[in-house]
């Protein structure tokens, strides 16, 4: 498996601190989110980006997904168009670069209307699956937000038939709404083009019912998770996302991001004697 972790996941550290730090730890790519404890901008950060990506390849790091903010579970048309003008402007980023994975959220939305929501969503890919395939870009629509489930999401991507619109399956949230690692993949299956790693467990002191904590220690099922990854011969990222940004009181990322990729070989290690 290939192993990377999130810019979310050390805010204070700078672009040759990333790079250091994953070349020491053993990681393979990088996911950017943030650079310079920011949320990037595909037209404000262009250049800052262009050298961030420099420096990962040149210490052999590759840049594995840029994380947009794009949303479109928006009521407001223009708003959707909005985001949609924005994730073109990410395309063309990507292609320069040689980035293959874009994320995409589908948004938080009312639950009022499913149907008509998932139409939102799917509309606003579509306006942009045909640029993705001819640039050899991947957009991945995250379990995420009102989009948790995998059966959600998969509804959404049943509406867009292009190659280029894929699945982000995020470990904890589909756990969240009461789905198995199995079921994931048999729902998700081959449209899993990128994977997010974490671990949580039930907390009631924390707003939203969930403590993140280091993997291993929760009990999101992220071990069964690997094991659907490889035995479908899952040939993408595993990308650790550790939310240091959003959750300034979880462990720094000296601590996090050893003990996570350290977990992540081992139970890699452990699913390859079997």
């Amino acid at each position: 498996m290939k192993f990377a972790f999130s810019t979310l996941g050390c805010p204070q550290w700078t672009t040759e601190q990333v790079a250091d730090n994953a070349v020491r730890l053993g990681y393979s790519g990088v996911e950017l989110r943030l650079l310079d404890n920011e949320v990037i901008e595909p037209i404000r950060d262009a250049e800052k980006v262009r050298q961030a990506v420099e420096t990962f390849r040149s210490r052999g790091i590759e840049v594995c997904a840029f994380d947009t903010s794009c949303t479109f579970n928006l009521s407001d048309p223009a708003e959707r168009a909005k985001n949609v003008e924005s994730l073109k402007v990410w395309i063309q980023l990507a292609q320069e670069l040689h980035v293959p994975i874009l994320r995409v959220f589908g948004g938080a939305g009312t639950g009022e209307n499913i149907e008509r929501e998932n139409q939102w969503v799917a509309e606003s890919l579509q306006q942009v699956a045909s640029q993705a395939e001819q640039s050899g870009v991947t957009i991945t629509l995250e379990t995420h937000d009102g989009f948790s489930s995998a059966r959600r999401a998969a509804q959404v991507l049943e509406l867009v038939n292009s190659p280029a619109i894929a699945a982000l399956w995020d470990s904890h949230h589909p756990y969240r709404m009461g789905e198995t690692a199995e079921e994931v993949w048999s729902i998700l299956g081959p449209r899993v083009a990128h994977v997010h790693v974490k671990d949580a467990r039930r907390d009631d002191t924390e707003k939203s019912g969930w403590r993140l904590v280091l993997m291993g220690k929760g009990e999101v099922p992220v071990r069964e998770q690997l094991a659907s990854l490889q035995a479908n011969g899952y040939d993408g990222y595993v990308s650790v996302e550790w939310e240091k940004r959003w959750h300034p009181e979880i462990e720094d990322p000296e601590i996090a991001l050893p003990q996570h990729i350290n977990w992540l070989h081992a139970v890699e290690k452990q699913l390859a004697s079997k």
